[in-house]
């Protein structure tokens, strides 16, 4: 965890791809790779203890293509700016995927709810007692 209490990933496990970036930014735009890809893989990490890469695993397994998450950020026109936005997107990413569950703490219902229960069951028991009968 770094000092503002994110996780905090080390710059060798990340690999970056850069390409030009759409949108405004005139013929810069047509020069500059702005547009920033960073390729992580869980599955090699040391950041991680075996058990939050399990949970990392089971929680981030839509985003995963063979054990690595890749982020993309291209909403700056400096490459500096989108690696920052990029690296920051998947650390609370993977930060949020590592927080565990909290437990349940089991509770009964209320004596309100109970006989709110009891008298729909008796309402809807009516309702089918009135369905019985002679048509005349």
């Amino acid at each position: 965890m770094s000092h503002d209490g994110r996780l905090s990933l080390p710059e060798g496990e990340m690999s970056w791809r850069f390409s030009r970036s759409s949108g405004p930014g005139g013929q810069h735009v047509n020069t500059t790779d702005s547009r920033v890809e960073l390729i992580w893989s869980l599955a090699d990490t040391t950041a991680l203890s075996p058990a939050q890469k399990e949970l990392a695993a089971t929680r981030l397994a839509g985003r995963l293509v063979d054990g690595t998450i890749t982020v993309v950020s291209s909403q700056y026109r400096s490459q500096h700016r989108n690696r920052e936005a990029a690296r920051v997107r998947l650390e609370e990413l993977v930060g949020q995927a590592i927080v565990p569950e909290k437990a349940r703490r089991t509770t009964k219902p209320s004596r309100r709810a109970k006989q709110r229960r009891l008298d729909t069951k008796k309402r809807r028991g009516a309702i089918k007692q009135g369905r019985s009968g002679t048509w005349e």
